[in-house]
């Protein structure tokens, strides 16, 4: 919303997870029409080994870096929970993000990534989506103080900014899920198109109305101040906000592994023909997981780290490749009536994706990671009193 302005912003938020959804049905729709059942399998079908490589390589790249952004926040928000703890000093070792980070990693996260099977994980992502609900509401709750505490940046209601090309990336990033649909669609008791489609718009629906209360109401509560990291925003000793980060680091703990099963599903594809004895699983997953956690390590921005991602991983997956090998499959030519929105869906990709590109790196987004936002410093004892702080 800060990025693209906030009215636009809320209209390509809906347009992208449109396309999302449109996307996702058009890839099993090409995966049936070439009888294929994987995204690499259909890809190398429709476009031959190029293809299937730049396939391979994006399918790794965007859970890769989704992985490194979930340990971000991580070593955003469980210093500032632990820090909440009494008798916990701010200098002490253990809530440095560095050490939080490997922490978390190594006694959670990996632990959670070594599961050969996804079906295993489906408790878990239910957990996930109760956390969400609860840190949603608590987001709700806090606009309701904060919008009368925090000042509104000048520009803040504008209609369009010239960043919109970034929030489409960042958006594309927060519903692209076309990596694990094939193993979605595998794992589904009758998987037809049909049946397919109908779990998509309900997913979508979903995801996209997630998406806008927390676009709503985190923005109005701190408009041109909003970080990539939106917990970022609140005070630290905001008692609410405690509870809804740490609800969010679990939620981000429990979502990390799915992505690692990915990854690691594409180098088994890729190199060992889809079989992975347990040695080369532990390996490979415990690569994986420590190049990830070593980037976290050194990189710190997530919203400079969700845009790239997006237009670069991202777009080429959701709005590129799906409509591509779509219409290369269609009996009927590219010109077709029929194939319109497939056709729109992909020109749209080919201009996103390098004008967002390029957007990134003329204008990068500014972080303040670990840092206490100024209105909690210059107005500590009304927003203390405002948060209902302890101290």
């Amino acid at each position: 919303m800060r990025l693209a302005g906030f009215p636009l912003g809320l209209l390509l938020l809906i347009g992208v997870a449109y396309v999302t959804d449109y996307s996702m049905i058009l890839l099993i729709k090409g995966g049936s029409m070439s009888g294929t059942n994987t995204y690499q399998s259909l890809v190398s079908k429709t476009f031959g080994f190029p293809g299937y490589f730049l396939l391979s390589v994006l399918q790794f790249l965007y859970p890769f870096a989704a992985m490194i952004s979930y340990n971000i926040v991580t070593g955003d928000i469980l210093p500032k929970i632990i820090q909440r703890i009494p008798g916990v000093s701010h200098d002490s070792w253990y809530v440095d993000r560095h050490v939080v980070i490997v922490l978390s990693t190594a006694v959670i996260t990996l632990p959670i990534a070594l599961y050969r099977n996804m079906e295993k994980l489906g408790k878990v992502s239910l957990l996930s989506l109760l956390l969400t609900f609860t840190v949603l509401v608590i987001i709700i709750v806090r606009a309701t103080s904060l919008t009368s505490e925090i000042p509104h940046t000048e520009d803040a209601w504008d209609f369009a900014r010239s960043n919109a090309m970034q929030a489409v990336g960042v958006m594309s990033f927060v519903f692209m899920c076309h990596h694990a649909c094939f193993l979605i669609y595998g794992s589904l008791e009758k998987a037809t198109v049909g049946n397919w489609s109908r779990i998509t718009h309900v997913s979508m629906l979903l995801s996209l109305f997630i998406s806008l209360q927390y676009s709503v109401f985190g923005y109005v509560s701190f408009t041109g101040f909003t970080q990539g990291d939106l917990f970022e925003n609140y005070c630290r000793e905001d008692n609410l906000a405690t509870i809804g980060r740490f609800c969010y680091a679990i939620t981000i703990i429990l979502t990390y592994p799915m992505e690692c099963f990915v990854a690691r599903e594409v180098i088994s594809n890729v190199f060992f023909g889809g079989n992975l004895p347990y040695p080369l699983h532990l390996a490979v997953t415990v690569a994986i997981v420590s190049l990830t956690t070593a980037v976290s390590l050194v990189y710190d921005c997530l919203g400079m780290f969700l845009e790239l991602n997006g237009v670069l991983s991202a777009t080429p997956l959701v709005f590129i490749i799906p409509p591509a090998c779509y219409l290369k499959q269609s009996e009927k030519p590219w010109y077709h009536l029929d194939n319109a929105m497939p056709l729109l869906i992909l020109l749209l990709g080919v201009v996103i994706m390098p004008a967002g590109f390029i957007m990134a790196i003329l204008y990068p987004q500014e972080c303040s990671h670990g840092n206490e936002m100024f209105y909690c410093l210059s107005a500590n004892s009304t927003l203390n009193m405002t948060f209902g702080s302890t101290k």
